[in-house]
């Protein structure tokens, strides 16, 4: 979890110097999920860096709410753009990896499995200074879960 923050901060702070208009583009994502197989909900940010035109790679972490345990989500996702302008198409695949509670009081066995995801998403711009995120996603590695992610993401 510690090295999931300082990584998420570490990115952070390298996009800040970043000033191109498309390569060396950033933004910071705050996302809500929804799993469509176990129907849980889950709340989550990342930052996104373009390293050349069209390519982004994305680590995000997610907080995930089951009914009985803890769960969270770390994901680097590598991301194609098919599309420019306001409205922004993309392909994705990646790296994830889940840790998984399921006693109800958060002690026991803590299990941790790893996987790819793969997903289609879009990026629509609703002014100069925040746009809407969204994506479909299916993960590899247990629960199996496809599912959406939503939320807004703020250029820098």
């Amino acid at each position: 979890m510690k090295k999931v923050i300082l990584l998420l901060i570490a990115c952070m702070a390298f996009s800040t110097f970043a000033s191109a208009q498309t390569q060396g583009d950033s933004r910071v994502h705050v996302l809500g999920s929804y799993g469509l197989r176990y129907k849980y909900f889950g709340v989550g940010g990342g930052v996104e860096y373009f390293f050349i035109d069209q390519f982004a790679i994305m680590p995000s972490y997610t907080k995930i709410f089951p009914n009985v345990g803890k769960e969270s989500n770390f994901s680097a996702d590598l991301r194609y753009y098919v599309s420019t302008g306001s409205s922004q198409l993309y392909f994705m695949a990646g790296y994830s990896q889940n840790w998984e509670n399921t006693n109800p009081d958060g002690a026991g066995t803590r299990r941790t499995v790893k996987g790819a995801n793969v997903g289609v998403g879009a990026y629509i711009s609703l002014t100069d200074w925040v746009g809407l995120s969204t994506e479909f996603k299916v993960q590899s590695q247990h629960p199996r879960e496809p599912g959406f992610r939503f939320g807004f993401a703020f250029p820098l």
